[in-house]
């Protein structure tokens, strides 16, 4: 296997944390937040993650396909997940210890639970709305009532950090 070249692409308004581990062709749009000790590998393809995002503490983003990994805007990677899918929608919670398989493709405003474990046998897009919860990975369909204030509740979690995250940690520097 050919060695991996490290190419990052930091947007000026990024909040990216020294103590972030990246490797590969990783491009990291406007807004989006990387809290340290969290993992951003693009081992065979890029990865492209949009604006306003917020990756945090242990989180694990590792691109295996040799297609692009596109991740929408305005995600929220929870505490130690990992996700290998190749393409995520927006408005999307990966909630803490949960793990998302290569084969699963997410589309919008779909939640995985905590320690919620997606691994189909063959490839998968989740419908919109998904939900997917407990311990054996049950899906329900949300109806989307709420939609607007967790937009706005994740916009001032956002805000804080921004504001927060620079007193105590050292930023990578943007180019």
């Amino acid at each position: 296997m050919a060695p991996i070249h490290d190419k990052f692409t930091i947007h000026s308004k990024a909040v990216v944390c020294q103590d972030v581990e990246l490797k590969g062709d990783i491009t990291i749009g406007a807004g989006t937040i990387v809290h340290p000790k969290a993992t951003i590998f693009a081992i065979a393809g890029p990865i492209v993650i949009g604006s306003n995002c917020i990756i945090e503490e242990g989180a694990i983003l590792v691109n295996r396909r040799k297609e692009v990994m596109r991740i929408g805007d305005d995600n929220l990677f929870e505490i130690g997940c990992r996700v290998d899918s190749p393409s995520i929608g927006n408005f999307n919670t990966i909630s803490t210890r949960a793990r998302v398989h290569h084969t699963v493709r997410i589309s919008n405003f779909c939640v995985i639970g905590a320690g919620c474990l997606v691994v189909p046998t063959e490839d998968e897009i989740l419908d919109e709305y998904t939900v997917i919860y407990g311990p054996a990975a049950e899906r329900r369909t949300w109806s989307g009532r709420g939609k607007v204030q967790e937009a706005d509740l994740r916009r001032k979690h956002a805000e804080y950090l921004r504001e927060m995250l620079p007193k105590f940690n050292r930023l990578r520097q943007t180019k």
